[in-house]
């Protein structure tokens, strides 16, 4: 297997209902006020965005995100990846007896070459990186929800 081929899963219990965590999931602009390690979305097209990312470790991904699946009947958005991160990310949204779930799937080989040099000896450390990441995201997200309730005046939904 190619040492800079990844697979990651995050699976996140959100206490919101479906509709909710596919709109704020959908509004990938908005990502850098809830998400920090998502540093910039740029819409550079319909359905297609430039991210900017940085976690712990001390680099930047950047890599474009098109959309190729969005189907809120189904609960899925799914992009492909080209950039310092080649290949696919995909949430998957459905309803909970206390909320929702959103799975995270993505597989991506990355391309940028400081990762690529390193990828043998640094994977635990960049897999580590990405487990944070992911734990603040959902932390920001749960956060991002329940001002959307407040917003509603709805506390309890």
């Amino acid at each position: 297997m190619d040492s800079n081929f990844y697979v990651f899963r995050s699976v996140w219990s959100l206490d919101a209902p479906v509709d909710d965590v596919y709109k704020a999931l959908a509004e990938l602009v908005a990502y850098p006020s809830w998400w920090p390690e998502v540093r910039t979305v740029r819409e550079v097209s319909p359905g297609q965005s430039e991210l900017v990312c940085r976690s712990l470790l001390p680099y930047d991904l950047v890599f474009s995100s098109r959309q190729t699946r969005r189907d809120r009947g189904a609960g899925v958005l799914e992009a492909a990846l080209d950039g310092d991160l080649d290949g696919f990310s995909r949430w998957t949204i459905s309803d909970t007896p206390d909320g929702s779930v959103a799975v995270f799937d993505e597989e991506v080989t990355a391309q940028k070459a400081l990762l690529r040099r390193l990828g043998r000896v640094a994977r635990p450390a960049f897999e580590a990186n990405h487990t944070l990441m992911m734990r603040h995201g959902r932390r920001g997200l749960r956060t991002f929800l329940a001002g959307m309730r407040l917003g509603r005046g709805n506390s309890s939904s």
